[in-house]
């Protein structure tokens, strides 16, 4: 029988992966010059750690204990320098101590020339050896990051100078420290933007397209009107984390100019950032940016600024009046530092310039290419492979008159699976094209999608070669028929559940998964009434055909009566069937 092997697979395989955050490992290598964390905040200027060292002399060859010791810190970067050349490389080499918490880094192509932490696990205390060079300096300082969580942190902590038994005194230089930046100034927004000027004044991107921020809680907005030489950014949407939108050449994330709204508190961090690939965003500095402000009222935040059209000399900030995508994505926020966005990012249909005239665009957070492969994929494995299953499980008897010289069911079931496989190699392709190569990004739904796939195809070419009806490999290839088919449906399943919880359909939760789940009940539930009643009537009369049981009897009111019934079910379980696939795709394709 069909169905325990069916069941079984499905439930065995039917299992939710929790996605799980990497904690920050130490690899700092792009921090090496600047010693400052890509995290997006101002630095404190209080330090609260000391670096001290086991002797305040060295010749060079010799290897001295630094130790690094404060209240609680997670990260570290440890570098020691000329200390009278403090902005230049990096100086000699460190060895480790413990190498469960620290580890060695290359910087400025010098191997061992820092050190940083391995893990996030809070530490009081670290001790390293540093190894002096051959062509060292008179003079060494050693300087030190220290985070204590993502949004304090201290930045090259001094620590003490040691110098060679020989050298002149050490006198610091002038202009060693820098003065602090200013930060811009930030307000505080008296009353939520409105959508009244959209496609008069302001370029608008909206969701839904003719929401306003002003009256509905839900409405995701972001405008831009130009003011001479410069541009008013207005955001607004639900949101307890962040919100942020991003400038890009292509529909791809990757190389874009990006601005994040962030929740801290009671208050909105502003903050200008790029994006280099798939990654979390790079903060920048806040400099580019004036008349900032921000809202909080209902879960719904809002903010502003306003910058100049073009920022000559300053990376990473594309100019406005070019045409690009526009991203707009939100997603969770905890102490300054913002997490993956929750859902597929809005991205506009097509690039615009947003200092052009005014206009009223929307977007879609599921792009055609993606709803193709989903809206292919359920048609197959859903509907054209379960009723072509059905028919040629249970409906030899009913239909085993012949059309174009094979048996009505066989022809059926033949249509259905060629149906299926078709689709299934259609529906392949697309996200391969959409990514432009294979998303590591998925988990597990691209792996198994392959099995599926691969199948699809093995399928039809075994039942290409099929033995003759009393050939002794007949058999052989009825169990490997039924095994492959049967593997390929419990996996596809498998991978529909999977790939339901993928970004690129927003489907609504939770009644995806109750909707797949009723629809497996609703087949499983289905094969097993007609084996119930394929069992039923073969307690009257059985004969041995094509190593499998049949039913037969003579054209009797019984036999007339089953096949009726067995009718009557395939009707029902097609409308089911048609009922479940319609919501998916409905859902699929917002209708």
């Amino acid at each position: 029988m069909a169905v325990p092997g069916f069941t079984v697979g499905v439930f065995i395989l039917l299992l939710y992966l929790s996605s799980v955050a990497n904690y920050p490992n130490g690899k700092v290598t792009k921090s090496c010059h600047g010693m400052v964390p890509e995290h997006g905040h101002t630095p404190r200027t209080d330090p609260i750690h000391n670096i001290s060292v086991s002797q305040m002399t060295f010749t060079p060859g010799d290897q001295i204990e630094v130790t690094l010791s404060g209240p609680e810190f997670k990260g570290f970067l440890l570098e020691a320098r000329d200390a009278e050349a403090l902005s230049g490389p990096p100086i000699g080499s460190f060895t480790l101590i413990d190498s469960q918490m620290s580890q060695v880094l290359t910087c400025e192509d010098i191997q061992g020339s820092a050190v940083s932490h391995t893990n996030p696990h809070k530490k009081t205390e670290l001790k390293v050896y540093w190894n002096a060079p051959n062509s060292a300096p008179s003079h060494i300082q050693f300087l030190v990051t220290v985070v204590e969580k993502y949004k304090t942190y201290w930045v090259k902590i001094p620590g003490p100078v040691i110098s060679q038994p020989n050298a002149l005194p050490f006198t610091t230089p002038e202009g060693t420290l820098a003065p602090l930046s200013t930060l811009p100034p930030v307000s505080h927004l008296t009353k939520s933007f409105s959508a009244s000027d959209c496609g008069n004044k302001k370029f608008c991107v909206r969701s839904p397209l003719n929401c306003d921020p002003e009256k509905d809680h839900a409405c995701v907005f972001l405008s831009f009107t130009r003011d001479d030489q410069s541009v008013m950014v207005e955001m607004s949407g639900p949101s307890k984390g962040y919100l942020s939108f991003a400038f890009s050449h292509d529909q791809w994330m990757g190389d874009d100019d990006a601005y994040v709204c962030i929740h801290e508190g009671q208050t909105v961090n502003i903050q200008p950032s790029h994006l280099t690939g798939r990654s979390h965003p790079v903060m920048d500095s806040r400099d580019t940016l004036e008349d900032m402000a921000w809202r909080l009222e209902d879960d719904v935040m809002q903010c502003s600024f306003r910058r100049n059209i073009t920022l000559p000399g300053v990376k990473n900030r594309f100019d406005l009046n070019t045409s690009y995508y526009i991203f707009l994505a939100d997603g969770a926020a905890d102490d300054g530092r913002i997490y993956k966005h929750s859902q597929q990012p809005l991205i506009t249909y097509e690039k615009h310039d947003v200092t052009d005239y005014p206009k009223n665009i929307g977007g879609s957070r599921s792009l055609l290419l993606l709803k193709a492969h989903g809206d292919l994929m359920f048609v197959a494995w859903m509907t054209t492979v379960s009723i072509g299953v059905i028919i040629a499980r249970f409906f030899k008897p009913v239909w085993s008159k012949t059309l174009f010289g094979e048996s009505a069911w066989f022809q059926v079931h033949r249509m259905l699976m060629f149906t299926t496989s078709v689709l299934t190699c259609l529906a392949f392709i697309l996200p391969f094209i959409y990514r432009g190569g294979w998303s590591w990004h998925a988990g597990y739904h691209p792996y198994l999608g392959c099995i599926v796939m691969i199948l699809a195809v093995l399928q039809p070419l075994l039942a290409a070669f099929r033995p003759p009806l009393h050939n002794q490999r007949r058999q052989m290839f009825n169990w490997t028929h039924w095994g492959m088919g049967t593997a390929a449906r419990i996996i596809a399943v498998a991978t529909m559940f999977l790939g339901m919880d993928l970004p690129g359909l927003t489907l609504p939760s939770p009644w995806k998964t109750y909707a797949m789940t009723g629809f497996v009940a609703w087949h499983v539930g289905t094969e097993i009434i007609l084996e119930i009643h394929a069992y039923r009537l073969s307690r009257k009369v059985e004969i041995l055909d094509d190593a499998r049981i049949q039913i037969f009897q003579s054209f009797t009111d019984s036999e007339a009566e089953g096949h009726a019934f067995k009718k009557a079910v395939l009707a029902i379980y097609v409308c089911g069937n048609m009922t479940f696939l319609i919501i998916f795709l409905s859902a699929i394709n917002h209708l």
